[in-house]
């Protein structure tokens, strides 16, 4: 590989939580950056102490030092897509949407980790506020999981058809493309997600993988996503793009801890 190759290698950057057992947030997030081939910046927001079996501690980082990493980054770097995880509270999420809107960041995937897939409210309604009216306007795609998708559209979601209302409610929010995740719906339901963009409306699904071991999947989708938008893709094909690679991830699940284990990011070094 020339040094002229090398530069031409894209740079994304994910601004979200640490997870000391290494399934989600940042470290699943660089994992998939390096599976696709591109380079992974990142900014942290927060320290967890989690392991398979949950998260016992959470420290969050001041807001002034999240705007230091994002600066250090974007200064020095031509970031080509950014995604946001876990922000934790009102004053890191509105530095980052003043962050995102000072340096013009595009290709932003917001992945509102709000609610967990079991139901828990995971920030405060201010929280919840900030991050509804000042970032997702200025994503080019969010990927609510169902509870998130009921908090931003008021919306009790039971059926594909109530995914798809709410899927047209939170684009009204404002972002380019929502994409209304179905790991927490059940039977038939389970992982059909739907898209929409002010113009289509479609399911987006793939092979069901039955797996106790899916931790980090959310983080993995929207990661995946913006590294193909990075690599150039169109926001659908990043999408189709970011299922398949999932939908393999889950099938090379790591089981290990007690606990949820997480997906197999780097699953084509897997041994036989």
């Amino acid at each position: 590989m020339t040094d002229a190759t090398r530069a031409n290698v894209p740079v994304a950057l994910t601004i979200a939580g640490s997870d000391s057992g290494g399934g989600a947030g940042i470290q699943a997030d660089i994992r998939t950056f390096a599976f696709h081939c591109v380079h992974g910046s990142s900014v942290i927001t927060c320290v967890t102490a989690q392991n398979t079996l949950g998260v016992t501690r959470v420290d969050a980082l001041s807001p002034q030092a999240v705007v230091a990493q994002i600066e250090a980054v974007v200064k020095d770097m031509e970031v080509r897509a950014t995604k946001t995880g876990m922000l934790l509270n009102q004053e890191i999420i509105a530095a980052v949407a003043e962050q995102v809107e000072i340096w013009g960041l595009t290709n932003l995937v917001v992945d509102p980790v709000m609610v967990s897939r079991t139901g828990a409210q995971l920030i405060d309604d201010d929280a919840v506020a900030t991050l509804r009216e000042r970032l997702i306007p200025k994503a080019a795609i969010v990927t609510p999981n169902r509870y998130e998708a009921q908090l931003l559209s008021g919306l009790e979601i039971h059926t594909l058809e109530d995914m798809q209302t709410a899927a047209q409610r939170i684009y009204n929010l404002g972002p380019a493309a929502v994409v209304v995740k179905g790991g927490g719906m059940s039977n038939h339901l389970r992982g059909v997600d739907v898209w929409f963009d002010g113009e289509t409306l479609k399911t987006v699904t793939t092979v069901t993988v039955d797996t106790p071991n899916t931790h980090g999947t959310g983080c993995t989708l929207s990661a995946a996503i913006a590294a193909n938008l990075a690599l150039g893709h169109t926001s659908p094909t990043a999408l189709k793009l970011a299922k398949d690679y999932v939908t393999e991830a889950l099938k090379h699940a790591l089981s290990i801890g007690h606990g949820t284990g997480p997906v197999g990011h780097f699953f084509p070094l897997l041994p036989l």
